[in-house]
């Protein structure tokens, strides 16, 4: 007899950006640790078909998954915390709802039907979830047992109406004892009062029931533990034990979001709403170990960020959290440092009508190069557009010509090359396709041939893509363990082939790696430097706490000043793989689980120690 798929539903009020994704994360790890296949689901309400043409100012991160999809960055938090691959159909949005029901139109699916909201579109939203609910997402090729959903967005915003609806069907077509909500609130504290409130809370549930969604489990935000009295009064007003009001105050790594739910009931209360068989949650100690990793440190690196979306650091999201696995890999503790790049560049001749805006620029300008003289290394992302680049280009000049070391991720790789050819070609109007038409001889960056430059949605080169490295005893092959890498790309502009040579020749870089081809350009190691290295892929988007991304990992070892010869970065990997919650391929069945609850010890776990041939996160 098969056994029902499972379903979790994480939804929120009060506020946006409450930590949805966070829970859901967590709720996740908790129910892998039992030894469950577990996959997750995020639900954006935005008309948009996917977050590739958003803003990071506007909705944080655009995250790009193996198959070209690109999502909201809370998949980026699935993948991480729970070790899976996940697909672009992992991510619903209103646009590739709507889109589906319209072009079933007009192949005349609905036999000439008037298409309305129900049950048109809440029965394509349900379809979706199931089937994606049943795509194997780890290397075991087996269909997952429990989905988690994230709803974004608020409870009672007018986008997310349809879902809730389609929600509510879906669980009663599933059955309650396969359903289970979650509630995430806001539970502020009044400074001056110093008392918790629960109204909006109360606000947030009454308004979720009426619409035939109950939660079982209230997780409340708050900045200190919840109160007894204030849980037994959400229990009241809200219908639930007081048991499942669960507070997740402000903690020091998000890790430790797992540990504090179980350690006030979660798992227990997941199993039971949701009549599983109880099972140990014996991989939560390696959790715990990693977790807690974070936390014992032999000393402080400094690395400053040098972007130009630096005003949300959810911009950078996958960025920071790479250079958070990098730094447990090293046992140090990041200090991370954010300069507006574009305030690095020269602050323009003062005007007559504008001397205190004068005056702020030059403070932001000579604060920013003092931030930059501070760090240990020197971080330049990816990006699109013109405004900044100058000032990524100084920051990459500053790296080369001290030492520094210096980590550049796509645009960061382009516009380093950009400097390079500048500094040390004799260049001077050496520049990127990107934004310059007046000097197509010297574009060290240009357009990739085969990308339609008339639309902007989905049209760049996406996804997981090989690169070759054509030397076995480079610094990458060193760090990646092997000649094939499988990194996720996003990008139209390329280093152009026809100056490649010139580069190496003068400007004291190896390009080492490439595509299949050998014509387009991935990695840019610098000689006789401590680490000046670049991707053109993006290689934070792999990265796991266990499995810290290579190129982040060398990153922090050359700012720590750690030795980065062949047999140092492999102890450093073995190392970091101790703490490796799930192992390399994120199945977690190397352990034997039992149904009932027994006393025996946690099987050991012996981590990887051969080298692969193919780097694989």
């Amino acid at each position: 007899m098969a056994v029902p798929m499972k379903y979790v539903l994480v939804s929120g009020g009060v506020i946006s950006g409450i930590g949805k994704g966070l829970t859901a994360s967590s709720l996740g790890v908790l129910l892998k640790a039992c030894g469950w296949r577990v996959t997750s689901i995020k639900i954006d309400p935005y008309i948009n078909i996917d977050a590739g043409t958003m803003s990071p100012l506007e909705h944080g991160e655009v995250f790009v998954l193996d198959d070209g999809g690109e999502v909201d960055l809370d998949l980026g938090n699935y993948e991480r915390f729970l070790g899976i691959h996940l697909t672009r159909q992992n991510n619903i949005t209103t646009g590739k709802i709507y889109q589906q029901v319209i072009e079933r139109e007009r192949r005349g699916d609905y036999l000439g039907k008037t298409v309305q909201v129900v049950p048109h579109v809440t029965d394509a939203i349900q379809e979706w979830i199931r089937d994606v609910s049943q795509t194997p997402v780890d290397s075991s090729g087996l269909p997952p047992q429990i989905c988690v959903i994230e709803l974004g967005g608020t409870v009672g915003d007018i986008e997310s109406m349809p879902f809730i609806e389609a929600l509510r069907q879906l669980q009663y077509n599933v059955g309650t004892e396969n359903f289970m909500s979650v509630f995430v609130s806001l539970v502020p504290e009044l400074g001056v009062v110093g008392e918790q409130k629960t109204k909006p809370t109360q606000h947030g549930v009454k308004n979720l029931t009426s619409m035939g969604l109950s939660p079982s489990m209230i997780v409340c935000r708050s900045e200190r533990p919840l109160l007894p009295e204030t849980k037994k009064k959400l229990g009241l007003f809200c219908q639930v034990p007081p048991e499942a009001v669960v507070s997740v105050h402000d903690v020091r790594n998000t890790y430790r979001i797992a540990m504090m739910l179980q350690e006030q009931g979660a798992c227990n209360l997941l199993i039971k709403c949701l009549r599983l068989v109880w099972r140990l949650p014996t991989l939560l100690s390696r959790w715990n170990r990693m977790a807690l990793s974070f936390e014992n440190c032999r000393g402080t690196v400094k690395v400053v960020l040098v972007g130009k979306y630096t005003n949300l650091t959810d911009s950078y999201v996958s960025v920071v959290r790479a250079l958070q696995h990098a730094a447990m890999a090293t046992e140090r503790k990041l200090h991370l440092l954010w300069v507006e790049s574009s305030d690095l560049e020269p602050v323009p001749l003062l005007s007559v009508e504008g001397k205190q805006r004068h005056d702020e620029d030059e403070a932001k300008h000579a604060a920013a190069w003092a931030t930059l003289h501070e760090a240990d290394g020197v971080l330049v992302p990816g990006g699109f557009g013109n405004r900044g680049s100058e000032g990524k280009m100084l920051a990459s000049k500053y790296a080369r010509e001290s030492g520094t070391p210096f980590l550049g991720i796509c645009l960061g790789m382009q516009l380093a090359a950009v400097e390079i050819a500048r500094s040390k070609l004799g260049m001077g109007h050496a520049c990127s396709a990107e934004w310059d038409q007046e000097y197509p001889n010297e574009h060290i960056v240009v357009y990739m041939p085969e990308i339609d430059k008339t639309k902007l949605g989905g049209t760049m080169r996406l996804g997981a893509r090989k690169t070759i490295l054509r030397d076995e005893n480079c610094l990458s092959a060193w760090l990646y363990g092997g000649i094939e890498i499988m990194e996720r790309h996003r990008h139209r502009y390329e280093i152009n082939p026809r100056m490649v040579k010139a580069l190496e020749k003068d400007g004291g870089v190896r390009f080492v790696g490439q595509d299949e081809t050998g014509m387009r350009m991935e990695i840019m190691e610098g000689v006789d430097h401590p680490f000046f290295y670049a991707t053109q892929y993006h290689p934070e988007y792999k990265t796991r706490a266990g499995r810290p991304s290579p190129p982040f990992l060398g990153f922090l070892m050359a700012c720590a000043k750690l030795p980065l010869d062949r047999e140092s970065v492999r102890r450093s990997v073995e190392f970091v793989l101790q703490t490796d919650p799930w192992g390399q391929d994120g199945s977690a069945m190397d352990v034997i689980f039992t149904p009932l609850i027994t006393n025996q010890a946690e099987p050991p776990h012996t981590p990887q120690k051969s080298t692969p041939q193919r780097y694989t996160p």
